[in-house]
This record gives structure tokens, C-alpha cells and sequence, in this order.
């Protein structure tokens, strides 16, 4: 077996799913025009999917409210700082400053503007072999 996607109960898919694809480099593979307006985003390397909807059979998480540590998005980056300011400037919100962590890597968290938390990371050793860095 090999992981599909991961899916996210969120209030309004439709604008989220415009704001990845116009900031973070996601193309819709498929779209539901009607409830739950389900909306499967590739991202730019083809290899990892994200489905993002509203099913209103129970609420959507309080991801605003999750803890960085709970639940994060991370993006491979080769300019963390670029990366960071144009999110910022496209709604983000920044969720503490710029860190390496103990194998170097530059990290740095975000909120996008429905409050999930999204990294960009700069490896200093990738950890996915060919994997294409992004959003740059």
C-alpha cells in the first residue's frame, strides 16, 4: 500500500483551496461542485495529496486552537526567509521566528489564514531523495 492523501475537515475548502494552489504550488486533481465542495490538491512534485472539504456531519477542528506540534504542514524550501515573507504578505500568519533545529535545518511555522499550521523547512540533508523544493 502507499499512502493516497491526507484529508482535512475545514469551513470553507473551496477558498482554501484557491489560497494552496495560488501560494504553495497545489494543482486540483478532483473537485466536488456541491456539498461537501471536496477538493484534492497535488502538490507540485506529484507526490504527496491533500484533500481539503467541509462535511458538516460534524464540525470542522479548531486548527487555529491545535498546538504547532499537534498537526503542521511542512513544505521543503530552498529560501525559508523568501518562502516565509510571501506567505505572510499572501495572509499567513507567523507562528514564532526562523530556528535551526538540533541536524541544522532552518525551520520556520506559519498559520494560513484558516488558522492551519504550515512549515517550510530547509534540510540539510534531504530526507526525501528527488523530492522538488518548494513553494519558491
Amino acid at each position: 500500500m502507499k499512502l493516497e492523501h491526507l484529508a482535512l475537515n475545514v469551513p470553507d475548502p473551496v477558498a482554501m483551496a484557491d489560497w494552496y494552489c495560488a501560494h504553495l504550488g497545489f494543482t486540483v486533481k478532483r473537485r466536488t461542485e456541491g456539498p461537501p465542495f471536496a477538493r484534492f490538491l497535488c502538490e507540485a512534485g506529484g507526490g504527496v495529496m491533500l484533500e481539503i472539504y467541509n462535511n458538516t456531519a460534524v464540525e470542522p477542528p479548531d486548527y487555529a486552537s491545535m498546538n504547532k506540534l499537534t498537526l503542521h504542514l511542512a513544505f521543503q524550501s530552498d529560501d525559508v526567509e523568501a518562502d516565509r515573507a510571501k506567505l505572510e504578505a499572501a495572509g499567513a500568519k507567523p507562528e514564532g521566528g526562523i530556528d535551526r533545529d538540533p541536524n541544522g535545518d532552518l525551520i520556520t511555522m506559519l498559520r494560513d489564514p484558516w488558522g492551519v499550521c504550515i512549515q517550510l523547512v530547509k534540510r540539510t540533508e534531504p530526507m526525501i531523495p528527488g523530492l522538488k523544493n518548494g513553494p519558491s
